[in-house]
């Protein structure tokens, strides 16, 4: 779930490059200087949030796998998500940083088979 001005579109890409904030760790920035290469998916989601009506819930994919990935590049283009302390919404009532990890999908390392794993979010 995010807050924020809604992102344009259904769905869309956030391409910005991170680096660590060495000041403030463990915290990530957008830097394009020295920044690897960050790619992030969205979609939004038609699931209604009871809890915000200004809140919208997005899918997301994260192309790259850097360090808090999610978290900076919807913080950095205004969208952070709810619950988030390090990123910066925490104006929503919220016990917990609303994000979840609903699928899992990885190739089992004895025999190859592909293993998905699914779970819904609670919120």
């Amino acid at each position: 779930c995010v807050r924020g001005p809604w992102l344009h579109g259904e769905q869309g890409e956030i391409d910005l490059p991170l680096a660590a904030d060495w000041p403030r760790r463990p915290m990530q920035k957008v830097c394009h200087q020295t920044g690897r290469p960050s790619r992030t998916r969205w979609w939004r989601k038609r699931t209604p949030l009871a809890s915000a009506e200004d809140c919208v819930r997005l899918s997301l994919e994260p192309i790259t796998g850097r360090t808090h990935q999610l978290r900076v590049h919807l913080a950095s283009v205004g969208h952070a998500i709810v619950g988030d302390s390090l990123y910066g919404c925490q104006s929503l009532p919220s016990s917990r940083l609303m994000l979840h990890a609903c699928g899992l999908r990885l190739r089992h390392p004895s025999n190859a088979e592909m293993l998905d794993f699914t779970n819904p979010p609670d919120f």
